[in-house]
């Protein structure tokens, strides 16, 4: 058994952790002697978010409290190109028992010890990206990003989480499509609508993304998100501004949307390689609503 811990929760908005929360969480796992697993694959926005809003720790250096979040866990993993900008990845620990524990398995599944099947260009790549990750400008722009978005839909009276977390802006879609029943998959419908009009790729993350129950049966969501990942140093505000007129036109022509369902569902990762198909002729009608107000525009 274990507690994993993620820097930047993916399913909830990109909403960060506090360094007192880990702290909690770590002395509750040391008193009942259960390892503390920290995911750290989007650590950098999560430091972010604590050096401007834990009062405790706006005068630590983002170093300082990098340090302090990795002695209070027993294990660290993260993804190369999440938090380093390069391939591969990462698990640290200072327990010798853990060390040794993992030692077999990397030449076994990846390469030897000292490379972990990554090549040198690769390894320093990683080096340069975890290094800027304890810059506070460079850490500060994706939020900042997220954030610019978030009240750019808010203005236009788009349904987002707040506040703006990390990764990207995510569209609360029960509220935008609350006509759609979570058994059709509202965020699902959103994201493809959104595709539709714009050419924008964006990501579900609700009921779609769970897995069905052993009887069959599928659990709701608690949320149904869209999120619209703003990758680093690739968008100019004339990307997001692009992306929030035409959300902003889906959100005033949001009746035009219907559900999904199924037409091939994979038993395992079935958000990755299943395929959906409209409930009804809503994308087409959408399509032609769309034309009528852009012409052949994209």
């Amino acid at each position: 058994a274990f507690v994993r811990m993620e820097a930047g929760t993916n399913l909830i908005g990109g909403q960060p952790f506090s360094l007192e929360n880990l702290g909690e969480v770590s002395a509750l796992c040391k008193t009942h002697q259960v390892p503390l697993v920290l995911d750290a694959s989007l650590l950098s926005d999560n430091l972010h978010f604590i050096k401007m809003r834990e009062a405790s720790c706006k005068d630590m250096s983002i170093e300082s409290i990098s340090n302090a979040m990795a002695n209070l866990c027993d294990i660290i993993y993260f993804s190369g190109r999440k938090l380093g900008s390069a391939r591969g990845g990462g698990i640290c620990t200072s327990s010798l028992k853990f060390f040794e524990s993992l030692r077999p398995m990397i030449p076994l599944y990846e390469g030897f010890l000292t490379y972990g099947g990554m090549s040198i260009k690769e390894m320093e790549a990683m080096a340069v990206g975890i290094h800027e990750t304890l810059d506070e400008d460079i850490i500060s722009q994706g939020p900042q990003f997220i954030e610019f978005m978030t009240e750019k839909l808010i203005e236009r009276g788009v349904p987002v989480i707040t506040p703006a977390g990390g990764l990207g802006c995510h569209l609360d879609a029960m509220a935008f499509l609350p006509h759609v029943k979570q058994e059709k998959y509202p965020a699902g419908a959103l994201a493809s609508a959104i595709f539709l009009v714009s050419g924008i790729r964006g990501m579900e993350r609700g009921t779609l993304s769970e897995q069905r129950n052993p009887d069959g049966t599928e659990p709701l969501a608690n949320m149904e998100l869209v999120r619209l990942a703003l990758p680093r140093r690739v968008f100019t505000m004339s990307h997001i501004l692009f992306a929030v007129d035409r959300i902003a036109w889906l959100f005033e022509n949001r009746e035009s949307i219907g559900g999904l369902e199924w037409i091939e569902e994979p038993e395992v990762l079935r958000f990755f390689y299943g395929k959906l198909t409209p409930d009804n002729d809503w994308q087409k009608e959408l399509l032609k609503r769309f034309e009528a107000d852009f012409g052949g525009s994209c």
